[in-house]
């Protein structure tokens, strides 16, 4: 869906859409439960297989563009590197899961378990770490620092930021507050002057503000 074609969604059809996407996720994951009890308890212990080589170094290779990618949108200062220092998070969780569980039993295990410890756990970590950063980096530019009991701002109690418009005042949690509206900004902007305008009076645009740096 095009950028132009989402600001002309209404409130009521960005929650029917949100409704939409939590019912599948909730279907999807609640439906996950059985089914991975039924593998846990079905599956064989050993199986022969083909392709292996072609398994591992495909998972590879998608480890590979997603470091690449995030190394990239970092080294440019984009916003996509919180998507992609996901991915290849979640990627070296993975491989160090599958590694260390299909060599337990053999001498193989101490080469997964250092492999795990000492890289794929660490970097998967730091990635994630860096990522919380840049997404209450970004957030704070749009809420305040703190909730209105004086606490900081969690990031888990952030709201959606494509859902201000929707939701009703009550259901914004406790940072439906934008940080523009707690600094006044609004009547420096209803002048012609103030925050978010140049020199000119034009408003800035929101590609403006200082870049948030990447993972480093």
């Amino acid at each position: 869906m095009s950028l132009q074609r989402l600001t002309r969604l209404t409130p009521e059809q960005i929650l029917r859409r949100r409704r939409l996407t939590l019912e599948v996720l909730w279907v999807c994951t609640i439906a996950l439960v059985p089914w991975a009890i039924y593998l846990g308890l079905s599956l064989p212990r050993d199986y022969n297989t083909k392709h292996w080589d072609l398994a591992w170094a495909g998972f590879d290779g998608l480890e590979i563009l997603a470091l690449g990618a995030t190394a990239y949108y970092g080294w440019r200062g984009r916003q996509a590197l919180i998507g992609t220092a996901l991915a290849a998070a979640t990627l070296l969780i993975c491989d160090a899961w599958f590694d260390i569980a299909l060599d337990l039993g053999t001498p193989a295990i101490w080469t997964s378990l250092a492999s795990a410890v000492f890289l794929e756990l660490p970097l998967a970590f730091f990635l994630i770490h860096r990522v919380r950063l840049l997404m209450r980096i970004t957030l704070l530019h749009l809420f305040p620092e703190v909730d209105p009991q004086g606490n900081p701002m969690k990031l888990s109690k952030m709201p959606l930021v494509a859902l201000l418009d929707a939701l009703p005042a009550a259901d914004k949690g406790e940072g439906g507050q934008r940080r523009g509206e707690d600094r006044g900004e609004g009547h420096g902007q209803e002048h012609g002057h103030g925050h978010g305008h140049g020199q000119d009076g034009e408003r800035d645009t929101p590609g403006q503000g200082p870049r948030e740096p990447g993972p480093h």
